[in-house]
């Protein structure tokens, strides 16, 4: 059982006020907040071991290098993937999931082939498949989700055909908060020939993920999501497909040599990894895992479903209030979306804002979901391990105080 009380104290962002009140964070599907631990590591690194990596024989340069190195391995760890050389360090999610579209997408796919996503997939998670669709000549098409907000599966069934190359699919979706069959899907596509891709940054921070178990071909996340800092991601892929792609970037730190006019490349992992990468960032994500990991993703999970069991019946019961997908908190992660009527969203964020409650507005990066829902834009709440039940009170009480006043004018 968490103690999200004290797993708090070790985030000092969060004793604040905002709008001289205390603050409540609950966007933390858009990004989360950094414990201390983290945030030491970082400074420890440009203070004692800052170096490049992998290139230098003196003792800065090696203690950075084995740093970097070890934080892979707590990656392939955390996510149990085979061997280290199968996770590759991106700049985030965007970033992974436009390496395997530019890459083994190029690779992979050919005019008349077909690509298959959902219509709940996140902007990252469609725009390099158009690209890919558009440049190949293949064609782009969309898994249907159910009336309760669920990926429907017999949609699925219909549309990865033989001609199938790539399925794409969130595991957690960012503004619905349902959980993906993607073991199932990965199961799906490998039946009719095609890869399984997987956008993990809503679920890897907030459950256990066995990316054999999954049998996914690719998976991406971002260090920002769990606790660690901006600008550093993961790419896991198989080592069977890793060895027949070409890497999307060049310059240093990739190549293994180079002629006058030809090059060659350094083995798995390093071969994509040009230039300079994000070392502390590296680091401190390996911090953040280990953070993670000593608290236990079962009971994060476990933690998250005991607050959305709390909050939701709460937020389901306010007048002209609506959440978007599943009704039954069994069925919801942290994640969730919701209006009020007669109120856009950004209005509902600023009036939260007011009493120090930090919720997400706008599509969210998802403007075919909210189409589809045929909404322009959604508030969202975004609840993860530091958050309380008594978050989740303050979010009721400025949602109810926010709808008074505008219903009449005073609170």
């Amino acid at each position: 059982m968490i103690n999200a009380d004290k797993i708090r104290q070790q985030f000092p962002i969060l004793f604040q006020e905002v709008n001289d009140e205390p603050l409540v964070y609950l966007d933390n599907a858009a990004t989360t907040q950094k414990p201390k631990v983290v945030l030491d590591k970082l400074t420890y690194y440009y203070e004692h071991d800052n170096a490049n990596v992998h290139r230098g024989v003196h003792t800065l340069a090696e203690r950075a290098t084995k740093e970097y190195e070890d934080a892979r391995e707590k990656v392939r760890g955390f996510i149990n993937a085979k061997e280290t050389a199968e996770t590759l360090f991106t700049r985030g999610t965007t970033t992974s999931l436009n390496w395997v579209a530019k890459s083994y997408g190029d690779l992979a796919v050919e005019a008349g082939d077909e690509i298959v996503i959902s219509y709940m997939e996140h902007h990252s998670n469609i725009i390099p498949w158009q690209q890919l669709a558009e440049r190949k000549g293949a064609t782009l098409k969309y898994i249907e989700i159910t009336a309760d907000g669920f990926l429907d599966m017999e949609s699925a069934k219909e549309q990865i055909t033989d001609k199938t190359k790539i399925v794409s699919i969130a595991h957690v979706s960012n503004v619905l908060g349902v959980i993906n069959p993607v073991r199932e899907l990965a199961e799906l596509a490998h039946s009719h020939g095609a890869v399984l891709v997987v956008d993990g940054a809503q679920a890897v921070p907030h459950m256990p993920v066995d990316v054999q178990a999954i049998d996914a071909d690719f998976y991406a996340f971002s260090g920002h999501k769990m606790c660690g800092p901006t600008g550093i991601g993961v790419l896991y892929g198989k080592r069977e497909l890793l060895d027949q792609m070409e890497p999307v970037e060049f310059g240093g730190e990739m190549i293994d040599f180079v002629n006058l006019y030809d090059s060659t490349w350094k083995e798995l992992p390093w071969k994509f990894e040009a230039g300079t990468p994000n070392i502390a960032g590296a680091i401190a994500l390996g911090a953040a895992i280990d953070f993670l990991t000593e608290i236990g993703l079962d009971e994060i999970h476990q933690h998250e479903a005991e607050l959305v069991a709390y909050v939701l019946p709460k937020l389901l019961a306010i007048e002209g209030l609506t959440v978007y997908g599943p009704q039954d908190p069994a069925h919801h992660t942290g994640v969730l979306a919701f209006n009020l009527d007669g109120l856009h969203p950004h209005d509902t964020a600023t009036a939260l804002d007011m009493e120090g409650v930090a919720v997400r507005a706008g599509h969210h990066c998802a403007q075919p979901l909210l189409k589809y829902l045929n909404v322009s834009a959604t508030a969202r709440a975004s609840f993860y391990l530091y958050n309380t039940k008594a978050d989740a009170d303050r979010l009721i009480e400025a949602i109810l105080a926010t709808k008074e006043f505008f219903q009449h004018g005073s609170i």
